[in-house]
């Protein structure tokens, strides 16, 4: 891959300095101090002091995931990501109080965050949506998270914990918080997360910002078919393959030269048939109608 680059927003017009700190020690080489869709144009296509890079990854705000969307292909990306969401998962070993702060505390990322509470317990779902009413009132930023509650926050009520399972897999979340009284059988059943977090003594916002997992999730449900970003993002699979005898060059050949006729692709059939006459010493059973330059041997 081409120069690695580290991008940082400015904060208050310049750069932030405990996060370059940590990008210098993470062993950046080069930082950045912009953002938005020009920092990703820039990074993609290059400007005359920014060379282009191979991938864009990281999180960003809607329009940064625009434009990772409009230039995958040119580069690779790590995943496209819509807005946070989360989904608790709860039993009445936690009150409303946890339930409510977990959920907020992750509506507040933005009006279109959805918030999930998934539980077998009717009393501790409208305790939590008593409590998601108290703290609206008093969290700074409870005009963005309530535009997202109102709008995209849901309480599910299921009959038995195999149900909560069901839900929670057809849901996908980003985030899935788990705090139940089985809460290892939830990690060893469940399917469909980007990162789970299991047990009242742990949260997102510890995933986010202490204890040292990744961050940038699948979200709509993308969850269904990827995880998040990784080290082997930044790794490529490519492979080589060799037929050293003639005999294995023979024997591949015949079944290679039959499936291609199957697909009505005579060309590659004569690419394995030239092989099964030259070092097989026979016809494909199967001919294609081309006449062999190399007849087999009697």
């Amino acid at each position: 891959m081409r120069t690695r680059h580290h991008l940082r927003s400015p904060f208050g017009g310049k750069p932030a300095p405990a996060v370059v700190a940590a990008q210098a020690m993470a062993g950046a080489d080069e930082i950045y101090v912009l953002g938005g869709i020009q920092a990703i144009g820039a990074m993609a296509i290059g400007t005359e002091t920014i060379a282009p890079v191979d991938m864009l990854v990281g999180p960003g705000n809607a329009f940064v995931a625009e434009a990772k969307r409009q230039l995958f292909g040119r580069v690779g990306i790590d995943l496209f990501a819509g807005p946070t969401e989360t989904l608790v998962i709860a039993d009445e070993t936690v009150d409303g109080e946890m339930c409510a702060t977990d959920l907020l505390g992750q509506a507040e990322h933005g009006p279109t965050s959805p918030a999930i509470l998934l539980t077998n317990s009717e009393k501790l779902a409208r305790e939590t949506m008593a409590e998601i009413e108290r703290i609206l009132e008093i969290l700074p930023t409870g005009e963005i998270a309530r535009k997202s509650w109102n709008d995209f926050g849901e309480v599910i009520v299921c009959d038995s914990y195999e149900e909560m399972l069901a839900e929670a897999d057809r849901i996908a979340s980003e985030h899935v918080q788990v705090m139940t009284d089985r809460d290892m059988w939830f990690r060893d059943n469940i399917t469909n997360y980007g990162a789970l977090f299991l047990g009242p003594r742990t949260n997102v916002a510890y995933g986010d910002k202490v204890i040292g997992t990744n961050h940038t999730l699948p979200t709509m449900k993308a969850a269904r078919y990827t995880g998040g970003l990784w080290v082997g993002k930044f790794m490529k699979t490519c492979t080589w393959q060799t037929v050293t005898t003639d005999e294995a060059s023979a024997m591949i050949g015949e079944y290679g030269s039959r499936l291609s006729i199957l697909e009505g692709f005579v060309g590659h059939a004569e690419q394995a048939n030239v092989r099964v006459r030259r070092y097989g010493g026979r016809n494909v059973p199967y001919g294609t109608g081309a006449a062999p330059r190399t007849q087999a041997a009697e």
